[in-house]
């Protein structure tokens, strides 16, 4: 298909969010054109369609513009004979956005707050989550069943980002089936396929496609 007929994909390659959305369509396998941005220089084209100014950003064929991440993941999903549905992973989502997001965000990134907020005391709230996903992990090898589901696409990239602050403290922690499931999805194809470098997107470019 000519890359003019494909669904165009705004993204930022360490966002956690756009890695996110990155792996759904990777996993559905959904050719799209991806433009790579910085996010302090927000191309025009991007910002047209979605003033937000967030990535990741999706532009479908007919117009339809999807700005947030889990619909993205969840359009990606529709479109896949391999669905990653499962009853609670919406649940699971929802608790890794809110509650671990914000922990995460002031344990990673203490002095983006004002006043500078204790570090320490965001990681120990942040692995209260994680206690429930290596009790989880326990008895099966992903996060809500045998089999992957959105879930584990969706919460590796934010469980990749706690684990880079402190990368020793980590893997010294009493979490061995959520290591080895963090390292599964490390080490996976999937991952590596979405984190390949594209060059900066600028107007006029040759495009580049998602895989």
């Amino acid at each position: 298909m000519r890359p003019e007929r494909l669904p165009i994909l705004y993204s930022f390659r360490r966002c956690p969010y756009a890695m996110r959305a990155r792996m759904a369509l990777t996993h559905a396998g959904i050719q799209c054109v991806v433009r790579e941005i910085l996010l302090k220089e927000k191309p025009a084209e991007m910002l047209e369609i979605s003033p937000k100014g967030t990535v990741p950003v999706l532009l479908l064929p007919d117009g339809e513009v999807l700005d947030e991440s889990l619909d993205i993941m969840r359009w990606a999903n529709a479109q896949h004979h391999d669905r990653l549905d499962n009853e609670s992973a919406e649940r699971l989502i929802d608790r890794n956005d809110s509650y671990f997001k914000f922990h995460l965000d002031r344990y990673k990134y203490p002095q983006r707050f004002q006043p500078q907020t204790d570090a320490a005391f965001h990681r120990e709230q942040a692995k209260l989550f994680l206690a429930e996903l290596e009790q989880s992990l326990a008895g099966q090898s992903n996060l809500c069943a045998e089999q992957a589901s959105m879930a584990d696409i969706a919460i590796f990239p934010f469980i990749r980002q706690f684990a880079s602050v402190e990368p020793e403290r980590f893997v010294s922690r009493p979490y061995p089936h959520l290591q080895a499931w963090l390292k599964h999805w490390l080490d996976s194809d999937l991952f590596s396929s979405v984190m390949t470098r594209h060059a900066l997107w600028h107007p006029g470019d040759t495009e580049q496609l998602l895989f």
